[in-house]
């Protein structure tokens, strides 16, 4: 590792209390000799010293750096994400949001971000993403990626979204819906999780296909292989729908078009600084009620 250690920060900038916590956040490890890079739109907002270095963004924003350190809400997260699958780098997550599954810290931790980021101290774990093709006619439209959940959802309100769906080239069913998400482990606890899907732990190789609102006696969630493909297509007399990956990148779905959805071929990497099981995060992130657990009584 050189001598000159830089990091990636991408705030939300949004709020009073997330500025605060983002400039304290900039100035302990500038202190402590880690330079910070961030994107110029960003530094507007912030009270920073002259020593940080803004960039427009862009490829190559985040040459040079050793960590993509994201702190927001889970959409400042996904943010976070595209740059660190971009780049290779790990991204570590402060949630200053709600829920914020790919957190790694709270609001409260940022002291001991500073110090375990200071010492690379954390563990670098992979998470599986998703590769989405749309295709019209044989023809491929659009290419793109997500790491919670591709989701094939209705334009309009007033009609529902014909489909049919597909694993591994061969029918399922078809049915009128709202949509239909695929998704990740990962994505098990977003939209595919509102949607009715089961919740994934982390380290299993799956993927999900998660109806949304559909009129049909068999519209059940799916879990299958992580090497299956997924596909939703488009019925030809439906009114026209839209993509949406991990709910920040979209693009029109016409009527015929057909969504394939297979296991990306380029993960993101979370760096962890706990190892804490993921049902314990489970129950803390959605304040599960836990009380009266007596845990296992080993006798000897």
């Amino acid at each position: 590792m050189s001598d000159e250690r830089t990091v990636f920060l991408i705030a939300h900038t949004g709020r009073e209390a997330a500025l605060r916590s983002v400039e304290g956040l900039v100035h302990g490890l500038l202190k402590a000799g880690i330079r910070i890079r961030l994107l110029a739109a960003e530094a507007v907002d912030l009270d920073l010293p002259d020593g940080v270095e803004r960039v427009p963004g862009g490829p190559g924003a985040a040459d040079g750096c050793e960590l993509i350190l994201v702190a927001g809400g889970d959409g400042t997260l996904l943010r976070g994400a595209e740059l660190a699958r971009e780049h290779g780098l790990p991204m570590l997550g402060i949630n200053l949001g709600r829920v914020g599954f790919l957190a790694e810290a709270e609001r409260d931790d940022l002291a001991v971000v500073v110090e375990r980021v200071v010492d690379a101290d954390y563990e670098v774990e992979e998470r599986m993403t998703l590769d989405v093709i749309v295709r019209t006619n044989g023809d491929v439209l659009h290419h793109d990626w997500a790491l919670n959940e591709a989701s094939i959802e209705k334009a309009s309100r007033e009609r529902m979204l014909e489909v049919v769906t597909e694993v591994d080239g061969r029918p399922v069913s078809n049915f009128g819906c709202d949509g239909v998400v695929c998704a990740t482990p990962t994505g098990s606890t977003a939209y595919a999780f509102s949607g009715g899907g089961p919740v994934v732990w982390p380290e299993v190789e799956a993927l999900l296909m998660v109806p949304i609102s559909a009129h049909a006696l068999f519209a059940r969630p799916l879990v299958t292989s992580p090497d299956s493909v997924l596909a939703v297509e488009v019925q030809p007399k439906t009114p026209h729908g839209v993509l949406w990956c991990d709910g920040r990148r979209s693009v029109e779905l016409p009527a015929g078009a057909r969504v394939e959805v297979r296991r990306g071929q380029t993960p993101v990497r979370l760096a962890r600084l706990h190892r804490a099981p993921f049902t314990d995060r489970l129950v803390a992130k959605f304040a599960l009620p836990v009380t009266g657990w007596r845990g296992r009584h080993d006798t000897h």
